[in-house]
């Protein structure tokens, strides 16, 4: 290993595993910890090869994650389901999802060109690119259906904004207090939005025209498309804006994507997803301030969630 950074370094366990899992004569010369990830360790493995050249892995290590086991699990089954697709995504090496043979519960996997792009600028042509990939990860129909979504927030754990206007919330509370609206059920990504999808960045192409991947499948589950565009819809509007949030839905649609009839039904959606993140805003901006974005500082956010959540009371409720 060239690289001694003990934030860096593999555990030793751990890379005695990946080097099980590399072809005869390869092995790991350097290490370099990716950033943007809120449960896991993402590390970049670069695999010197037997003829002198390299190739690169990513390890994702769960370390004191709590159900590590089955976000792992639910990684490794969509990863093995992805390949011939057509949905760019990681090929899966191996899995050790109980720590039997590493420090902590890990999977490595493959490494995809391009990067994460959370920039203002190129989002008219990023947005409708978002849009269709999301519509053809829907269109998947896996012969074994992922585990039913799990939506965490309840009407009693929102967290109403300092300075938002109380009675807005309070009416937005009450939408998700309601059972939720009877739905067909599709293949979800879970927790798709701009820092889980790379764009080709090369200097031949404007940067974020071509979609080269899409990561981390740990949430991949069984629901209704309005809460994975209402997912991307709340991420767009925090990072971007709120119009944005608004405008990716209209983009989904066009790309051939299907949401619930029923305004009341995408504003139960749309609504549940932004007000699931009053309660990790500051867990949430963290990434995108270490990626760049430093103006979303926890209070920015806070207050364009408002204006987000605002908007889509005045538009759909």
């Amino acid at each position: 290993m060239t690289n001694h950074d003990e934030a860096v370094a593999v555990r030793p366990l751990t890379l005695a595993w990946v080097s099980r899992h590399l072809e005869v004569g390869e092995r790991v010369v350097r290490t370099e910890a990716l950033h943007g990830g809120i449960t896991a360790e993402m590390r970049r493995l670069t695999i010197g090869t037997r003829d002198g050249g390299t190739r690169d892995l990513v390890l994702r290590t769960f370390v004191d994650v709590e159900h590590a086991e089955g976000w792992l699990n639910r990684e490794a089954g969509a990863l093995t389901l992805l390949p011939g697709t057509g949905v760019p995504a990681p090929g899966l090496v191996a899995v050790d999802p109980t720590a039997a043979h590493c420090e902590y519960p890990s999977l490595l996997m493959t490494h995809l060109a391009g990067r994460t792009v959370l920039d203002d600028e190129g989002l008219e042509t990023r947005v409708p690119l978002l849009a269709r990939q999301l519509v053809a990860i829907h269109a998947l129909r896996p012969t074994e259906r992922p585990r039913e979504y799990v939506a965490l927030t309840t009407a009693d754990t929102v967290v109403t904004p300092k300075g938002a206007d109380a009675a807005v919330w309070a009416a937005a509370i009450d939408v998700i207090r309601k059972p939720a609206p009877p739905y067909e059920g599709r293949f979800l990504h879970r927790d798709f939005h701009p820092g889980n999808v790379l764009f080709d960045v090369s200097p031949s192409r404007p940067a974020g025209a071509r979609i080269t991947g899409v990561v981390d499948w740990a949430a991949t589950s069984w629901g209704p498309t309005d809460l994975d565009v209402a997912h991307c819809c709340t991420n767009l509007a925090l990072l971007h804006g709120q119009a944005w949030g608004l405008r990716f839905a209209e983009a989904y649609e066009e790309a051939g994507g299907v949401l619930a009839t029923a305004a009341s039904e995408r504003l139960y959606w749309r609504v549940r997803d932004g007000l699931a993140f009053s309660e990790e805003v500051q867990l949430v901006s963290q990434p995108w301030r270490e990626a760049g974005r430093t103006e979303l500082t926890t209070r920015a956010v806070e207050e364009r969630l408002d204006a987000y959540v605002t908007a889509l009371m005045d538009a759909l409720g």
